[in-house]
C-alpha cells in the first residue's frame, strides 16, 4: 500500500471538488498567522544589527553570520552586548557560536546549549 492510500484511506480516490484552492492572499494571510520567521543576517557593522533588533521585537528568530567581524575588535562586543539587552528585553535567548554566528530568539524561546548526540 502506497502512502498516498494510506493518507487517502481505503478509496483512494478524490475528486477536484474535495479540495479548495488557494490564492496567494490566502497563502499569505498562513504566513502571517504561523507567527514566526526564521532570519539569516550578516553584521559587518554596527548598523547592521537595527534590522536584527527589529525582527526580534517583531518576534521572530535570527541566525546572523559574524564572520566578517575581526573576534578582536571592540565593535564585536558592543554589538553582541547590545543583542543580549534585546534578547534580555523580549524573555528571549541569545548564542554565539564559535567566532561566527549569533542566534538570536523571540519570546519564549529557549536556545539548548547541548548538542543533539
Amino acid at each position: 500500500m502506497g502512502i498516498m492510500s494510506k493518507i487517502l484511506g481505503s478509496g483512494g480516490s478524490r475528486s477536484t471538488e474535495d479540495y479548495v484552492e488557494l490564492s496567494l492572499d490566502d497563502i499569505d494571510t498562513a504566513r502571517g498567522e504561523a507567527g514566526m520567521t526564521v532570519h539569516i543576517a550578516e553584521i559587518q557593522q554596527k548598523r547592521d544589527a537595527m534590522p536584527i533588533k527589529d525582527a526580534v521585537y517583531d518576534g521572530d528568530f535570527v541566525v546572523a553570520d559574524i564572520t566578517r567581524l575581526s573576534p578582536s575588535d571592540s565593535t564585536v562586543e558592543h554589538i553582541i552586548e547590545d543583542l543580549r539587552r534585546v534578547a534580555r528585553e523580549v524573555d528571549g535567548d541569545i548564542v554565539v557560536k564559535g567566532d561566527d554566528q549569533i542566534i538570536i530568539t523571540p519570546t519564549g524561546v529557549n536556545i539548548s546549549r547541548e548538542k543533539l548526540s
